[in-house]
């Protein structure tokens, strides 16, 4: 009969068990992983032993009784022979193509990731990946901006990051494909449930020629919290994040916190000042959270230094400024 702990007789095979039967972003999980090595965080969740003092007993204790009982041999064999059937491939902290930026999360870095497609993509400087993200129910002024941000960034050899959802980050993935750029879609499930199913064949097409990356193994499904989870890897992915448009309370706006907190810059697009659906953008901008975004000058100039970003030097006259070259298409 095969156990989990048989099962996870390697760092990798236990991490997958862990990612493949766990909920993500838990803080505990990553703390133990750190301290004492995936194999053993899974011999601790299923059986007996003393936690490190990085975790210490009491919460040692209701973590085990909060997991143990999920590690099932089974879900993680279905998850493996998914994971080849499929064609995907699994990736792992050290490994040459896992992206290090992901380690600035620290504990609460993702496990593993799933992935289909360019995996290059992920091992490109930082600041060549830029996230473009925001709302779902887009304005036709949101999809533009995105869209033209996206074509023109990608134009320059940037990657497009983006959650394949509706709206911001469906113009923005589109845009991207339509100039033969690169872009990455981070989901919410399993890279076998292409969501939201509207855009199947957009994610679809992405899996081709870009890159799907998911921290949930095939099979699962998207919820809430993992919606709330998968921002962490927004943010940490790319050197940037920029919010194109987004309610006061749009999800859009945790992608900016996690980002914040990581100390990745913020960009934000401002929008009409009547407009609800840029009030959060609005928010970013006035709580000194989010750079001014106008075009994608703006947007290399969050991450490259001046020369490298070409960006503008102005030069003033009568108090008026003026770019010392011409600016690239205005949005």
């Amino acid at each position: 009969m095969v156990t989990i702990t048989s099962l996870a007789k390697d760092e990798r095979t236990a991490r997958v068990a862990l990612a493949a039967t766990l909920e993500t972003d838990d803080s505990v999980t990553g703390r133990l992983v750190a301290a004492v090595g995936a194999v053993e965080a899974v011999r601790l969740a299923a059986g007996t032993g003393a936690f490190p003092k990085k975790v210490g007993a009491v919460e040692g204790e209701l973590w085990r009784k909060k997991v143990g009982p999920r590690l099932d041999a089974h879900t993680v064999m279905r998850a493996l022979s998914e994971t080849d059937r499929l064609g995907l491939r699994i990736i792992a902290p050290g490994q040459s193509d896992w992206p290090s930026s992901l380690n600035d999360l620290g504990d609460r870095a993702p496990t593993v990731l799933w992935v289909r497609g360019a995996g290059s993509f992920l091992t490109a400087p930082l600041q060549d990946r830029v996230t473009i993200t925001g709302a779902r129910a887009a304005t036709g002024y949101g999809e533009h901006v995105a869209g033209e941000l996206a074509s023109d960034l990608a134009s320059t050899e940037r990657i497009v990051v983006a959650g394949g959802a509706y709206g911001i980050d469906r113009a923005a993935h589109s845009a991207v494909l339509a100039v033969g750029g690169q872009t990455i879609a981070v989901l919410t499930g399993g890279l076998d449930r292409l969501y939201p199913a509207g855009n199947h064949e957009l994610l679809d097409r992405i899996g081709d020629v870009g890159l799907l990356v998911s921290e949930m193994a095939p099979g699962a499904t998207p919820t809430k919290w993992r919606f709330l989870a998968r921002n962490r890897i927004l943010a940490a992915i790319s050197g940037a994040t920029v919010i194109v448009e987004a309610g006061y309370r749009s999800g859009s706006l945790n992608v900016a916190a996690r980002a914040a907190q990581i100390g990745r810059p913020v960009g934000a697009v401002p929008g009409p000042i009547t407009s609800a659906a840029s009030s959060g953008a609005h928010r970013l901008l006035r709580e000194g959270i989010a750079s001014l975004i106008t075009d994608a000058d703006d947007v290399n100039a969050l991450t490259r230094p001046p020369a490298a970003a070409g960006g503008r030097v102005f030069e003033h006259d009568a108090g008026v400024a003026h770019s010392a070259r011409p600016s690239g298409r205005s949005l």
